[in-house]
């Protein structure tokens, strides 16, 4: 029978363009508080709402509100603050140190730090983290020397990574954070591996990963559901939905479709759409799916909704793809303030400290960079060569012992 109609394909198009006004007005964001928290066991067919809401603590007046309130203490909480302000500086001065032409590459998170800073407070050292490049808040929470950051980037002779990964895909078995990988979607089935391995050797550790919205679609990240969903591994898997990918917008990887929590739902696993800008929601439903990983129940996947405040990378130029004043319109803020706004509301911080503090960042960053840049920038100092050899085996093959030989090493 001959289709009357023709067919038409439909490409997704963003709601605004440059020249544009900002608009979220289609976003559908419920109270804080209004989201209920289910038991760890509770089966993922029977919280599956929990995947199209938005997990909420903050109010606008700064205030923790509902289940999904952790309780944290506020010491924690100002450590989480005050690693939030650190990994800003740090992305400060190496945004600049890029233009520069210290480095040749830098991505930044602005305005997506409490994914990364929360995280790191709940999860363990010992569990193994499979990060993107826009989760360096992870290793500075825990306190990784700044100045390895930055000999990394900059790819000196003193880069732990010793020349052979890009800048800011860094890398540290101590710390829990595994190598990032340039290759999108990678890290996912690597982390669910790992998380198996884990389980099958009875062993106490857990996994997380993280991938950004347009790498969801990405096979990678269908083939780690699929495994974790069977074997139940110990993993989290984190969607960071900062709304775009490095020029296109969350809805060429189906955002528009549908919430990107809710592809868990296809495969049996529980997900829930958390507010990225929440540092008391980020941690809470990070402790929620940790706690489940711990208990033997399975993984569980966390879309973190958020927004790239700044460009993709120091290569993009994102006023050629979106309004210029789009990220001041954000209507989940910044989460640097309002977890400020939370703690100056306890009584627990005040404007002055804050201002303090963000100058001590500021300091702290300048005092690394001088250690680093003393060693050498780009180009001024590399790795000796003679370490082009090594760290590809355990045990270092004869192949390759003869060809460091005849190289004269």
């Amino acid at each position: 029978m001959k289709n009357t109609q023709a067919l038409s394909l439909h490409v997704p198009e963003p709601q605004t363009r440059p020249g544009d006004e900002p608009d979220f007005t289609r976003l559908q964001l419920p109270a804080a508080g209004s989201v209920e928290r289910p038991d760890i066991s509770t089966p993922a067919l029977q919280m599956r709402e929990l995947a199209y809401g938005l997990i909420r603590v903050l109010e606008e007046e700064g205030r923790a509100v509902g289940p999904w309130n952790p309780r944290v203490d506020p010491e924690t909480l100002r450590r989480g603050l005050k690693a939030m302000l650190l990994t800003r500086a740090f992305d400060d001065r190496m945004y600049r140190a890029q233009r520069q032409g210290k480095t040749s590459f830098y991505m930044k998170c602005t305005g997506e730090e409490a994914v990364a800073c929360a995280q790191a407070l709940v999860l363990t050292q010992e569990d193994m983290c499979f990060p993107t490049y826009r989760q360096q808040g992870l290793l500075i929470t825990r306190g990784y020397p700044l100045a390895t950051m930055m000999n990394q980037i900059y790819s000196n002779a003193s880069d732990p990574i010793k020349g052979r990964q890009l800048p800011v895909m860094y890398s540290s078995k101590a710390f829990g954070f595994f190598t990032i990988s340039g290759n999108l979607g990678t890290q996912y089935p690597q982390a669910v591996g790992w998380a198996m391995a884990s389980a099958y050797k009875g062993d106490d550790k857990i996994a997380a990963a993280w991938i950004g919205d347009g790498a969801t679609a990405e096979g990678d990240f269908h083939s780690a559901l699929t495994f974790a969903s069977v074997y139940r591994a110990p993993v989290i898997l984190n969607i960071v939905n900062n709304q775009w990918a490095i020029s296109s917008y969350h809805g060429i990887a189906g955002g528009d479709q549908t919430t990107f929590a809710a592809r868990g739902i296809g495969y049996g696993l529980p997900a829930l759409r958390v507010d990225g800008n929440d540092f008391l929601a980020v941690y809470a439903a990070t402790e929620w799916a940790a706690e489940r990983a711990r208990s033997n129940l399975g993984a569980t996947v966390l879309e973190l909704y958020t927004y790239r405040a700044a460009q993709h990378s120091t290569s993009d130029d994102p006023a050629r793809y979106r309004p210029a004043e789009e990220a001041g319109g954000w209507p989940l803020g910044d989460p640097v303030l309002r977890l400020a706004a939370h703690l100056i509301g306890l009584g627990e911080w005040s404007n002055e400290q804050h201002k303090a503090y963000e100058q001590e960042a500021v300091e702290q960053v300048r005092a690394a960079g001088k250690e680093a840049e003393a060693i050498g920038t780009l180009g001024q100092s590399r790795p000796e060569t003679a370490t082009m050899f090594e760290d590809v085996y355990k045990d270092m093959d004869w192949r390759l012992l003869r060809q460091k030989r005849e190289a004269g090493f």
